[in-house]
């Protein structure tokens, strides 16, 4: 089985500041975000862009899915952006605001040539999509399928709102449709799909409600802003005791049945169907990628 990467957290770092470029990688979070787009100024793109590059390809940290997020797909830094990020060999790039399928299938060819002409593996960096607007939701079943970089939809729920001239609450009520709509075409195109951020870092209690829901209705992570949001969130996608216990007991009980030839199997008197397996599974896939032993 190939290794499970854990996306429970995708924290960003801003390519302006290199102190926290640095810091950044002695927290808990899955993913590393290094950041070029919206925490950079405008007079320091080029500084930016050359310290992620330097720091992903001489100081790359070990233990963490890195991850880069390039600039806007029509602004005037994009090809500077995509040759740096491709040449430092990440393990995706995070393309902001999506709204296309075709906007997808250009970058993804812009990649390839670039991988061609550096003597680089054709196709080992990955994509993650932000969906950041009304477009990018109803067209995210497309863009998830718009190519095999293409491993993770992120939801934008600040920019979203702003297409929708919604107002931003911590209920997220206005953001229900588009959580639904990233999630389905997620599950339809075999990728992660990660929550959008929960912006006040002060409110824990509102953090923990905020994931709570995000797991229940399916998500494999979130994006988070703060490094003291980043323990709550893993938290919430790690599977715990009951829940491995129970995945076990599923398998087992599916095995056995297995092995006496029996079609219909049953536990705690309730009929088990092939979701509960894969859920089952997935479950002690990602309970082994947190290293806790199953």
């Amino acid at each position: 089985m190939a290794k499970v990467h854990l996306k429970r957290t995708s924290l960003y770092a801003s390519g302006a500041s290199p102190v926290n470029l640095l810091q950044a990688r002695f927290y808990h979070e899955d993913c590393l975000v290094y950041d070029l787009e919206d925490s950079v100024p405008l007079t320091e793109k080029d500084t930016a862009r050359l310290l992620v590059y330097n720091l992903i390809k001489y100081q790359r940290p070990a233990d963490k899915y890195v991850i880069i997020r390039v600039n806007g797909i029509y602004s005037e830094y994009i090809d500077e952006d995509l040759e740096a990020a491709v040449r430092a060999r990440p393990d995706a790039i995070r393309i902001p605001k999506v709204e296309y399928a075709a906007e997808v299938k250009r970058i993804d060819e812009r990649i390839t040539e670039i991988e061609k002409k550096a003597g680089l593996p054709v196709g080992e960096i990955e994509l993650w999509c932000n969906v950041e607007s009304y477009l990018g939701a109803l067209n995210a079943r497309e863009i998830a399928e718009a190519s095999p970089r293409v491993v993770a939809l992120a939801l934008g729920a600040e920019d979203y709102t702003a297409s929708l001239r919604a107002t931003r609450t911590k209920e997220g009520m206005e953001i229900f449709y588009a959580r639904n709509m990233v999630l389905t075409a997620c599950r339809a195109a075999g990728v992660e799909a990660i929550d959008a951020v929960f912006s006040d870092i002060n409110d824990k209690e509102g953090l923990e409600k905020d994931v709570a829901l995000t797991k229940t209705l399916g998500f494999d992570g979130k994006t988070v802003v703060h490094p003291r949001q980043v323990d709550v969130v893993n938290a919430a996608f790690t599977p715990g005791p009951k829940e491995i216990r129970f995945a076990k007991r599923v398998l087992e009980a599916v095995a056995e049945g297995e092995k006496i030839g029996k079609g219909a199997v049953t536990l705690d008197g309730g009929m088990i169907d092939k979701p509960m397996v894969l859920r089952a599974r997935v479950t002690l896939a990602q309970a082994k990628a947190a290293g806790i032993e199953v």
